[in-house]
């Protein structure tokens, strides 16, 4: 995840603070509680890209032999594989 601990926790609790100033939510338990799921899921979220790209790096080791001899190049076939299982799965990055 390219995005440190601290700036997820910053980024829920600025949501949860603006839902709550606008009266879109209310938050009835522990709030704590309640920004640490939250960071939870932005945390999820974040790393649905990271887990995709060791995939598709994984996907192209059976290429090695063909990508070090120069008939293919890693990076075009990297993009080319990784937009075609974003596209498959109906991933949004």
């Amino acid at each position: 995840m390219r995005i440190s601990k601290d700036r997820v926790h910053h980024m829920a609790e600025s949501v949860v603070a603006h839902l709550q100033q606008d009266g879109q939510l209310d938050v009835t338990g522990d709030r704590k509680a309640f920004v640490e799921s939250l960071e939870q899921v932005i945390t999820t979220e974040l790393s649905i890209e990271d887990v995709l790209n060791a995939e598709v790096r994984q996907m192209l080791k059976a290429y090695e032999k063909q990508i070090e001899q120069g008939q293919v190049d890693y990076q075009r076939m990297f993009t080319m594989i990784k937009t075609k299982l974003v596209r498959e799965r109906g991933i949004i990055l």
